[in-house]
């Protein structure tokens, strides 16, 4: 038996959009960070980029559970001493709700050259519009 490794060249990637409206941040990214893996499809292979291109709107609607609109806090470390910043949750959904599922999707992926070219499948959006109705997404039903 011979180990089947698929032809990344010749595979057609798809396109698909996620509403965001009412869904919870951590099983919204689970899904995205799967589909931008390609763990959905039979050829999945851990070491190459098998997945397809995911679109995320209303990135400022999504839900977080518990008290973590209020106690969760990003981080940011400028290298220097006391150049450690702090922003909570509430303020980076006011200023930058696309940071919000950006992070939490990179934190599910691979911490390696893969990881970072997977990212870049991945487009999110403040509201409804996108600038990518050419690809023709199909919708996602993550409920």
């Amino acid at each position: 038996m011979k180990t089947f490794l698929p032809k990344i060249d010749k595979q057609k990637r798809s396109w698909h959009i996620v509403d965001a409206e009412g869904l919870v941040l951590g099983r919204i990214a689970e899904k995205v960070a799967n589909i931008l893996r390609g763990r959905n499809k039979p050829t999945y292979t851990p070491h190459l980029d098998a997945g397809d291109f995911v679109i995320v709107v209303n990135a400022e609607k999504v839900r977080v559970t518990g008290r973590k609109e209020t106690e969760k806090e990003y981080q940011r470390f400028s290298g220097y001493r006391g150049g450690l910043k702090r922003i909570p949750l509430c303020v980076v959904r006011e200023k930058h709700p696309e940071r919000l599922i950006m992070s939490a999707v990179k934190g599910m992926l691979p911490k390696n050259k893969l990881g970072t070219k997977l990212l870049t499948k991945l487009k999110v959006y403040k509201g409804t519009e996108h600038p990518h109705a050419a690809q023709k997404p199909e919708p996602l039903a993550l409920n």
